[in-house]
């Protein structure tokens, strides 16, 4: 009986401590930063080009390539909802206030990237992977009123 107190206890605490971890970005709590969220979205980008490319030499003809492809497509679309997730929680929900002089602008390249990651886990063709690419360096733009210093490239 004890060791089941004991293990529905600790199964609790994990459950109660895993919300709180979720919920780590929505507080003012400044560890994160938004230098590191557009590099992680072109590191996204970068896996979904990257998957692009492997998609279009994989030819399904034997059960090994249609799972290397079903990989391949899989791996596409989650990094694709990576990027879109960052910009909804991060950037909308948090950084991109209403007041902002530059609120309409920031909205539209927000959006423009959440669209070309949609448009890009729907597609094989690589260039839908550099339009949102292309995005992500307009949203940064957009977001901190000049060009990127950090290096992304395939």
């Amino acid at each position: 009986m004890l060791r089941c107190i004991t293990m529905t206890a600790l199964l609790l605490g994990s459950v109660m401590f895993a919300s709180v971890a979720e919920a780590h970005c929505q507080v003012p709590c400044g560890i994160y930063g938004d230098q590191l969220r557009f590099e992680m979205m072109l590191e996204d980008e970068h896996t979904i080009s990257k998957a692009q490319l492997e998609l279009n030499t994989l030819k399904p003809t034997d059960p090994q390539s249609i799972n290397q492809l079903t990989r391949w497509v899989t791996t596409k679309e989650d990094h694709a909802s990576k990027i879109q997730e960052t910009i909804a929680s991060y950037f909308m929900a948090q950084r991109i206030k209403t007041d902002d002089p530059a609120y309409l602008k920031k909205l539209a390249a927000a959006h423009a990237v959440m669209v070309n990651a949609m448009k890009a886990k729907q597609s094989a063709d690589p260039a839908t992977a550099k339009a949102l690419e292309k995005s992500i360096f307009d949203f940064y733009r957009a977001y901190e009123g000049k060009e990127p210093t950090f290096e992304h490239s395939h």
